[in-house]
């Protein structure tokens, strides 16, 4: 394995990320609707999503040519490679669609073991959220870390609803059920990566969401984590690396919220 300077990569990838986000911008301003396509029941893709994905591509493939790609929108598949892109060129296409916060570029690298990079650029706030492996968690150049909050009662939580609302109804709304009126408040953002960043920089508590995919975790994953946060499965286990199942916490408050999980999570199987 060859030794990669991992703050170089990171502070080429935020440049990139940041040009992607540029376009995105840029295209908002004369967006059709006319041309979104439907991947599944209510889950959207436009092509919007399609040439960002291509442009960063391209570029992360300038960076590091020996690298594979697992993209959202089709550009590779699960590698063989040493090194691995996880890219979401555009999360949060139903806010962007309908021109609503947030929405952002998610860019990962990782190997074979473990998440080496994780840049998250959040378009609407002109926010750029960088870490990577031994490093601090940063947004704009600025240290962030998760809150204090120890208590649930006070918690500030994120929810997202799945897209396969057949499997994941009855669980979202025992869930919501038992949290709503015992936490400090529950919001629906609609944007994976931007939200597991706003955990790291302190203004959530928690997030969670059934039925993502790695793309939709994997940087946003590495900030809340070297900014002091907690991911895990719905089980408590690592597996909410694929997006699956994925509860994430500022570290304080996880096992009590992985416990009320737990009580429904039969509800989803």
């Amino acid at each position: 394995m060859q030794n990669l300077d991992l703050e170089k990569i990171t502070e080429q990838v935020r440049s990139l990320a940041v040009d992607a986000g540029t376009f995105l911008r840029n295209e908002r301003k004369t967006f059709d609707r006319g041309r979104v396509e439907e991947k599944g029941a209510h889950d959207y893709v436009s092509y919007v999503d399609k040439e960002s994905e291509k442009r960063i591509v391209k570029r992360l493939h300038e960076i590091l040519p020996e690298a594979g790609f697992i993209a959202e929108e089709g550009s590779g598949s699960l590698t063989t490679e040493e090194y691995c892109w996880v890219v979401d060129p555009l999360d949060g296409t139903t806010n962007f669609i309908h021109d609503n916060a947030p929405y952002c570029v998610s860019i990962a690298l990782r190997n074979r073991e473990e998440l080496l990079v994780g840049v998250v650029y959040e378009v609407c706030r002109d926010e750029c959220f960088w870490a990577w492996k031994g490093s601090k968690a940063y947004m704009n150049g600025k240290e962030i870390h998760v809150s204090a909050i120890e208590n649930i009662d006070t918690a500030f939580i994120q929810l997202g609803f799945p897209y396969n609302a057949e499997r994941f109804r009855n669980f979202v709304s025992h869930v919501i059920s038992h949290l709503y009126g015992n936490v400090g408040g529950l919001r629906v953002q609609g944007s994976a990566a931007a939200e597991l960043c706003y955990i790291a920089a302190g203004r959530f508590e928690a997030r969670l969401e059934g039925l993502l995919g790695p793309w939709d975790v994997a940087a946003g994953a590495l900030i809340l984590m070297q900014a002091g946060g907690k991911l895990t499965d719905f089980s408590g286990g690592n597996e909410f690396y694929s997006g699956k199942e994925v509860l994430a916490t500022n570290g304080k408050i996880h096992d009590n919220l992985l416990s009320v999980v737990k009580k429904y999570i039969y509800l989803c199987n």
